[in-house]
């Protein structure tokens, strides 16, 4: 199970690189950059790194496509607003995601009433690889300096963006 999700997510993901680069419209490239994103936040649940993947998503997939979208939005690129795909492959697509999802739920919850197979971590593993709290603890004591200077350096980056977008009075 877990290789064909592996196998799905990886082929998804070199598609949709692939048209990353090779779409001339920049506001579609960017979604499928965010379809990218998904599908490596789908290797770090495979490889039992939840908290990474849940990083990913917000980080990624949220903070920094919505900086993407701006500047691309910003720059006014003459994007006309077109219909991405026709109405036919929206709802294939959301079907077969649909299923996906139903089978990752059945498999996960799965393999805690398959006796003799466990999906819980124990405790010790957990530990050694490293939690939300301890993540935390680190963040803010031994590397509180530089997470304040990337916090004043976004701050300057969206005051800029507010000033470059300001209408003259």
């Amino acid at each position: 199970m877990e290789t064909a999700l592996f196998i799905l997510f990886a082929a998804v993901a070199i598609i949709s690189c692939l048209m990353v680069i090779l779409k001339r419209n920049p506001l579609i490239s960017a979604l499928f950059l965010v379809l990218a994103f998904l599908c490596f936040a789908g290797f770090y649940v495979l490889l039992q790194a939840q908290f990474v993947a849940m990083l990913q998503l917000i980080i990624y997939a949220g903070a920094i496509m919505v900086l993407f979208l701006f500047v691309i939005m910003l720059l006014d690129l003459g994007v006309k607003q077109a219909r991405i795909f026709n109405l036919f492959f929206q709802k294939s697509l959301g079907v077969i995601f649909a299923f996906g999802f139903c089978l990752l739920l059945v498999s996960h919850f799965g393999r805690n009433l398959i006796p003799g197979r466990k999906g819980d971590l124990p405790a010790a593993v957990v530990e050694a690889a490293g939690n939300s709290e301890t993540f935390a603890m680190v963040l803010f004591t031994d590397y509180l300096l530089p997470f304040e200077i990337i916090s004043i350096l976004l701050l300057a980056a969206v005051i800029g963006a507010v000033v470059l977008t300001r209408k003259k009075l």
